[in-house]
């Protein structure tokens, strides 16, 4: 339950990426996997290298995905402009 939580939170994180210029690593997907899998693997490393449980699920629990879903999506942003990623110009 809480991957689900952390992946639920990546996701929601990732939502605000519309308000910044696409120049991820990847575009708007790969902003998207960054986020969820960061949030994933800084939670599991937050909880101690383990999984909650159903019963250890808290709310707490989805704040620790985060900073993960944060700094996924930094590194993708900043590898986006490394490779030069023109912004898309509507």
């Amino acid at each position: 339950m809480g991957v689900l939580a952390w992946v639920i939170m990546g996701l929601a994180i990732w939502h605000f990426t519309i308000f910044v210029p696409d120049r991820f690593w990847g575009g708007i997907v790969g902003a998207f996997l960054a986020s969820v899998i960061g949030a994933v693997v800084v939670g599991f490393l937050l909880h101690g290298l383990g999984l909650p449980g159903e019963s250890q699920t808290h709310l707490k629990t989805a704040f620790e995905g985060i900073p993960g879903a944060l700094l996924g999506i930094g590194v993708a942003y900043a590898e986006g402009v490394r490779r030069g990623n023109a912004a898309l110009e509507l």
